[in-house]
C-alpha cells in the first residue's frame, strides 16, 4: 500500500494549475448518459473516483474513450443496454447513486447499489427516492439496491425536507427528459449543480433558476450530443492557498474561479492571508507571517465548504490564537482530529464543536487518512511539522486530488510517494 511522506519547514512559492472540480465531473459524466448522441467532457481530473465512473459507465453498455492526459472523455451513450449498478464498482463511492436518476429517465429502469464512500456520516439515499417518486417512478430498496422503474416521468413539484446536493443533481437530471415542468425547491445551490446545469442546456435542457434555492426543469423530448468543460475545483484551490498561509510563503492558483469559494477567502484574509485576485488567478501571500486563528461554521453554499473543514482545522493547528469549528454538515467529520493531535495539535472535542489552540509547532509522526479531506489536512500538516510526516491509506487522497504530492512538489514541498 502506498504512503506519502513529508518533511516539513518549507515555504511554498510560485504556480500551481487548478484541476477540473471533482465534485462537478462525476454528475457531469453520469448525466452525459440521458444524451442521444456522443458527449465530451473537457478538464477531467485524473481521479481514482473518474476512473471507477468511467469503469461503471462501460459496465452499463456506453462507449468510453478517456485521454488522460488532455483532461477529456469522450462517452457514446447509445449503447447501453444495461441498467444495473453492481455493488462491486460503487461500494468505494457514494456519487454512484447519481447514476439513479439518468438511467431511469432515459432507459425507464435502474437499479443501483447503494453506495459506499467516506465514512464521514450519514448520507442516506431517501431524500434521492422520494425525488424519484415524485416523478412518478415506482421504488424499492431490497437486498442493497435501489430499484426503480417508470415510463416516462412527470414534471412535478419536489420540495427537498434538508439540503441535499446529491440529490439535487439526480432530481434535475430525471426531470430534463420528464414530461411537463417540475419545480425543485430548497434545491442546493452549490457552484458544482450550476455547472451540471449548464452540461445539461448544452445537451438541449431546459433549465431555469440552477444555483439558487427553486430550480424549474421544463422537460424536453431528447438531449443531443454536446461537449462542455468541467469547472475548476474550489477546494483543491482553497488546499492551495491553506498551504500557502500555513507554511509562510507565496502561490498563486491558476485557472481558478474565486467566485466559487468566497466564504473561502473570506476567512483567509481573517487569518491575515493577503488575497489578491486577477481574473483566474489567485495569490495567498503570507510570506514572512503567521496565520491567525479564525472561527469556521460549515454549511451550505454560500456557507464555509464543510470539504475545506479539516484543511482550515489544520491551518488553526499553528495560527495564533484559539478558535472554534462547528461542523453542520457531517457528524463524523472530525475524524482526523486524533491524527492532528498525533503530530502534537491541541484540540478538543465537543460534539459537533471542535477548539483549536494553535500551538508554535508540529512534530512529524506516522498518521493514517481516515477519509478524502482528512488525507488533505494531514498533508498541510505534515509541510509545517518538524521531521518526516508519514501518511498511510492514500487511496483516500487519490480519489480528490490530481496528483497532489507532484503539485506541491513544484512549489517547492518535501513531499514523495513511497510503497
Amino acid at each position: 500500500m502506498q504512503k506519502i511522506v513529508v518533511a516539513g519547514g518549507r515555504a511554498l512559492e510560485g504556480e500551481v494549475a487548478v484541476s477540473g472540480a471533482k465534485n462537478a465531473v462525476l454528475p457531469i459524466l453520469f448525466a452525459s448518459l440521458l444524451a442521444d448522441g456522443p458527449v465530451e467532457i473537457g478538464n477531467v481530473p485524473n481521479l481514482r473516483d473518474v476512473l471507477t465512473t468511467a469503469r461503471l459507465l462501460a459496465e452499463l453498455g456506453a462507449g468510453v474513450r478517456h485521454d488522460a492526459e488532455a483532461g477529456r472523455f469522450a462517452i457514446d451513450p447509445r449503447s447501453v443496454r444495461h441498467h444495473v449498478a453492481p455493488y462491486e464498482l460503487v461500494r468505494t463511492m457514494r456519487a454512484s447513486v447519481l447514476v439513479l436518476g439518468p438511467l431511469l429517465a432515459r432507459h425507464g429502469a435502474a437499479e443501483v447499489s447503494l453506495p459506499g464512500g467516506c465514512a464521514i456520516g450519514s448520507r442516506p439515499v431517501d431524500l434521492h427516492i422520494a425525488a424519484m417518486r415524485a416523478l412518478g417512478a415506482e421504488v424499492e430498496v431490497e437486498h442493497g439496491y435501489i430499484k426503480a422503474r417508470a415510463g416516462r416521468l412527470r414534471g412535478a413539484r419536489i420540495a427537498f425536507e434538508t439540503v441535499s446536493v446529491g440529490a439535487t443533481e439526480n432530481a434535475l437530471a430525471a426531470a430534463t427528459l420528464a414530461s411537463g415542468t417540475t419545480v425543485i425547491d430548497n434545491a442546493a445551490c452549490e457552484p458544482e449543480i450550476v455547472d451540471l446545469a449548464e452540461c445539461l442546456a448544452a445537451l438541449g435542457a431546459d433549465i431555469e433558476g440552477a444555483g439558487t434555492p427553486r430550480v424549474v426543469v421544463r422537460g424536453v423530448e431528447r438531449l443531443q450530443g454536446g461537449a462542455h468543460r468541467v469547472l475548476p475545483d474550489r477546494i483543491e484551490t482553497g488546499t492551495f492557498l491553506v498551504a500557502a498561509a500555513m507554511t509562510g510563503g507565496c502561490v498563486t492558483a491558476t485557472g481558478a474561479r474565486a467566485e466559487t469559494l468566497a466564504a473561502v477567502l473570506e476567512k483567509l484574509r481573517e487569518a491575515g492571508v493577503s488575497i489578491e485576485v486577477d481574473g483566474d488567478r489567485i495569490r495567498a501571500d503570507m510570506r514572512g507571517r503567521r496565520p491567525r486563528a479564525v472561527d469556521v461554521t460549515t454549511a451550505p453554499h454560500p456557507g464555509f465548504p464543510t470539504d475545506m473543514q479539516a484543511q482550515l482545522m489544520a491551518m488553526n493547528c499553528i495560527a495564533e490564537g484559539r478558535a472554534t469549528i462547528d461542523e453542520t454538515i457531517f457528524e463524523n467529520r472530525f475524524m482526523h482530529v486524533n491524527e492532528l493531535l498525533r503530530l502534537g495539535a491541541d484540540i478538543a472535542v465537543d460534539g459537533g464543536r471542535a477548539t483549536v489552540s494553535g500551538v508554535e509547532r508540529l512534530s512529524g509522526a506516522p498518521v493514517m487518512a481516515t477519509d478524502l479531506r482528512a488525507s488533505a489536512s494531514l498533508v498541510l500538516a505534515g509541510l509545517v511539522a518538524e521531521g518526516e510526516t508519514t501518511i498511510d491509506r492514500i487511496y483516500h487522497l487519490d480519489r480528490g486530488y490530481d496528483g497532489l504530492e507532484r503539485k506541491l512538489s513544484a512549489l517547492g514541498a518535501d513531499i514523495r510517494r513511497v510503497d
